[in-house]
């Protein structure tokens, strides 16, 4: 067999495949399982492949012994995880891979995707569904909020100070309600993005002056920018949103004493191609991380932190990531997060701007 057709069949195999080393590294894998691990090649390629693949059995003194005595190893039913999505149930297949000592091949095929995207579609259904809810709800209790305010107001001027607490306490929480239902409203009425070639550094530089002059005053933020990197496609403005909810949220993690780190970075990733549900696939190849050094997401809510009314912070709306997904998913992006104490990782991978459009245009 040629080299061109190895390749070729390696490419076009319908579940995740991973070549593993002689050291138990990962050698390759096949775009199956890019998609899987929600990540590309180039990133994974050299790291120990039970840091990143996670499988609730005893599995790796089976592996050695597999290696061993060159014989394959087959698992049926384990959950199987990556670290950037809930596990999966999977069945694992592993054989020596021939002409080439110590070497194994890893075949994972997931059980539960199509009831998993059938799951997933419901949920994102029934999300939508409560967010125009909220958003009708939200319309109709602002006017009665702004007259409840307004009256306790008016009752203050007549009041000795002694009493004004209470009044105070009628107009400051009637105004917390108001900023809740207006991100409900905001969330509900985001328009479609206006998209034009972006110099993403140029957002970052405004979203960064920003937070530094208002609640991320405490934090410490440290560029790494590719000066290299060409334009996006995009629309400035919700990017720029996007990028401040991230930076709002890791300020609000950080100790408002001590405050933190927080670390934007670009880079070019010429292979990250984001397979679709239909087989075809999206190159994003402009990369935006922001990392940050606080606590990191609570374990609980990890798989779940994207979507609407999920929140690890106390009295948190859980609109903030919701609203950024949305933005992201309606620029034919891509945002994951990777999160452990000490270091969040948010990456948001975006399409190039078509050759001929200037910035701006």
């Amino acid at each position: 067999m040629n080299t061109a057709l190895a390749l070729s069949i390696w490419s076009s195999l319908p579940v995740p495949a991973l070549l593993i080393d002689a050291s138990d590294n990962i050698a390759d894998m096949n775009p199956a399982a890019e998609g899987f691990m929600n990540n590309s090649a180039k990133w994974i390629v050299g790291q120990p492949i039970w840091d990143r693949l996670a499988v609730d059995a005893p599995i790796e003194e089976s592996f050695l012994r597999a290696r061993e005595n060159g014989t394959p190893l087959f698992v049926n039913d384990v959950d199987v995880g990556t670290g950037s999505r809930p596990p999966l149930v999977c069945s694992l297949h592993i054989a020596p891979l021939a002409g080439t000592p110590g070497w194994m091949i890893v075949l994972i095929s997931p059980r539960e995707l199509a009831g998993r995207i059938t799951q997933s579609h419901s949920v994102k259904s029934a999300a939508k569904s409560a967010i125009g809810m909220a958003e009708m709800l939200a319309h109709e209790i602002k006017n009665p909020l702004a007259g409840i305010a307004g009256a306790a107001q008016l009752l203050s001027m007549g009041l000795e100070k002694d009493d004004l607490e209470l009044t105070d306490l009628i107009v400051s929480e009637t105004r917390r309600i108001v900023k809740l239902l207006e991100q409900v409203e905001q969330f509900g009425n985001l328009s479609r993005p206006e998209k034009r070639a972006v110099n993403v550094h140029d957002v970052l530089d405004r979203a960064r002056r920003s937070a530094l002059l208002g609640f991320g005053g405490h934090m410490n933020m440290i560029e790494d920018y590719d000066p290299s990197l060409p334009l996006a496609w995009g629309d400035p403005d919700q990017l720029l949103q996007v990028v401040l909810n991230l930076l709002k949220n890791a300020s609000e993690a950080a100790d408002p004493k001590d405050g933190g780190r927080i670390r934007l970075r670009t880079f070019y990733e010429h292979s990250f191609r984001l397979r679709r549900a239909d087989g075809s696939g999206q190159l994003l190849p402009l990369q935006i991380e922001v990392v940050d050094d606080g606590p990191g997401l609570p374990d609980d809510i990890k798989g779940d932190i994207f979507d609407p009314f999920v929140s690890g912070k106390e009295n948190g709306t859980g609109l903030g990531l919701a609203l950024v997904s949305k933005i992201i998913s309606d620029h034919d992006g891509w945002i994951s997060v990777e999160s452990v104490p000490g270091r969040t990782l948010f990456r948001i991978s975006l399409p190039l701007a078509p050759k001929d459009a200037k910035e701006g245009e």
